[in-house]
């Protein structure tokens, strides 16, 4: 007797993608309703997660790779039998070029030219430079910092990675010489560091990783990058060193608050580029989450460990 195919549902009880069905049955799979799903692919909102699953569902993919409003809607905590991965890594690349361009537009004094309105050529900019030779930190190097590092180390720079383990980063493209720190040694690597991309999850041990005290000890050329969670960074803090010159700048693709109000002093400051949470566009977004499901409905098909496991116990 044949056995019978493993059925993911996807939901919820809407038009479903094209995109993401063929991924799931091109893994092997096969699509069917919910009340008969082994697993869940999940592509709204955490506030319309299902209180109950059916006990056939082992595992449920979500849709983001920050999941922290999950937490909040209790999700988790609601099914404590079920294995929940997030989409970790899914967007890597694409939030990795983002990083990138807020880098190298501060670095390269963009804003400056982009609010000119004449043609101005000065013999000096204070603080136009080069990546070339510069310490670039990664707070936070998972998917997005191994994505980032091998676009920064053709530009000349050296990378130092945090991450939560202190095991060395690798990766393609990734040199064996990345320098690697744990997160719990983080204070020791301000000092000798240009610019920093944070990437980390929001927790609560994340928030306001970066505060008045870790600005101070930047550089005031350094630019601060943040592709991750308003929260990780003090805003206030952020405001002040940005308008009395501690640092160089600050490229800031989230910010708390979220939505940034109109009005506020971010959008003012000359040496801040605030872009809307655009660094995984829309146009991008589906298809790379419809390779990520695809991945991990084969690896779950196939019973093998899946991609970006959801951990409770540390917040992400």
């Amino acid at each position: 007797m044949q056995e019978s195919a493993t059925t993911i549902a996807i939901g919820p009880d809407q038009p479903s993608s094209r995109l993401l069905e063929k991924a799931v049955l091109g893994a092997g799979a096969q699509i069917g309703p919910l009340a008969a799903a082994d697993g869940l692919i999940w592509i709204g909102t955490p506030a319309g997660f299902p209180a109950t699953l059916p006990a056939s569902v082992r595992w449920v993919q979500l849709p983001a790779a920050g999941i922290e409003d999950y937490f909040a809607a209790g999700v988790f905590e609601a099914h404590p039998g079920v294995e929940f991965t997030s989409a970790a890594g899914a967007f890597a690349h694409s939030v990795a070029e983002h990083a990138l361009m807020l880098l190298l537009a501060g670095v390269r004094y963009l804003p400056e030219h982009l609010r000119a309105t004449s043609w101005q050529q000065r013999e000096f900019f204070p603080h136009v430079g080069s990546l070339r030779g510069k310490t670039v930190t990664i707070v936070g190097a998972g998917g997005i910092g191994r994505a980032l590092i091998p676009m920064l180390v053709p530009l000349g720079a050296h990378v130092i990675a945090v991450n939560r383990s202190g095991r060395p980063v690798t990766g393609p493209g990734i040199p064996g010489d990345v320098e690697t720190v744990p997160a719990d040694q983080l204070s020791r690597v301000w000092s000798h560091t240009d610019h920093v991309v944070v990437a980390a999850p929001a927790t609560a041990q994340t928030r306001h990783l970066l505060g008045a005290d870790e600005l101070a000890r930047l550089k005031p050329a350094s630019w601060v990058i943040n592709v991750a969670r308003g929260s990780l960074i003090d805003t206030t803090a952020l405001v002040d060193a940005l308008a009395r010159g501690v640092i160089g700048g600050a490229g800031l693709d989230v910010t708390d608050p979220e939505p940034l109000p109109d009005g506020h002093r971010l959008w003012t400051l000359p040496n801040a580029i605030i872009t809307p949470h655009d660094s995984n566009p829309p146009q991008l977004r589906l298809a790379a989450f419809a390779d990520h499901v695809g991945a991990n409905v084969a690896r779950f098909v196939a019973g093998e460990a899946l991609l970006a496991p959801v951990d409770p116990r540390r917040g992400y």
